[in-house]
C-alpha cells in the first residue's frame, strides 16, 4: 500500500512540474506581447508559486526520514 501511495506521489509530482514548466511558457509568451495583461499575468504567476508549493510539499514526503 505505500508503494502505491508513492508511486501516486511520484505521477502526481510529474504532473505538476510539467504545468508549472508549461507556465512558464505562458508566461514568457504574455511577456513578449505588447499590450500586457497584469491582472492574467499575476494569476499566472500566483498559479505558478501554488504549484511550486504543492511540488515541494510532495518532495518533502518523497524524501525518506533520515535519523540522525
Amino acid at each position: 500500500m505505500i508503494d502505491e501511495t508513492q508511486e501516486e506521489l511520484k505521477t502526481r509530482l510529474a504532473l505538476l512540474r510539467t504545468e508549472h514548466r508549461d507556465l512558464d511558457d505562458v508566461i514568457a509568451r504574455l511577456i513578449e506581447k505588447a499590450p500586457l495583461d497584469q491582472i492574467q499575468m499575476q494569476r499566472l504567476k500566483k498559479r505558478k508559486l501554488l504549484l511550486k508549493d504543492q511540488i515541494s510539499k510532495i518532495e518533502t514526503l518523497l524524501l525518506p526520514d533520515i535519523i540522525a
